[in-house]
């Protein structure tokens, strides 16, 4: 049986407010322009809702750019941050 209590468990992610699928949607957005959270859940990255939260999250911190209602495509920070260039921790939330 396993003991292992979820709550406990470190995800290896650069920055605390980072979940581990962050890093898989802005490389899925780096191969297209403009994609919603249901084209996320078809490339079986996470659940659709997941996804237009964790967009929303992404682009609080610059990561992604809204286009339209439901639809983002990663900045050039997005792609820096790729790239090894930008530290997440350093990156500060706008409050909308």
């Amino acid at each position: 049986m396993d003991n292992t209590n979820p709550d406990e468990y470190e995800w290896d992610v650069p920055a605390e407010w980072m979940t581990p699928v962050d890093d898989d949607i802005l490389e899925l957005m780096t191969e297209n322009h403009i994609f919603d959270p249901d084209h996320i859940e078809e490339e079986d990255v996470c659940r659709a809702p997941d996804a237009a939260y964790r967009c929303r999250e992404l682009a609080k911190r610059g990561l992604l750019k809204k286009q339209a209602i439901g639809m983002y495509d990663i900045t050039e920070l997005g792609e820096q941050y790729l790239a090894g260039e930008i530290d997440p921790t350093e990156l500060e939330a706008d409050d909308e």
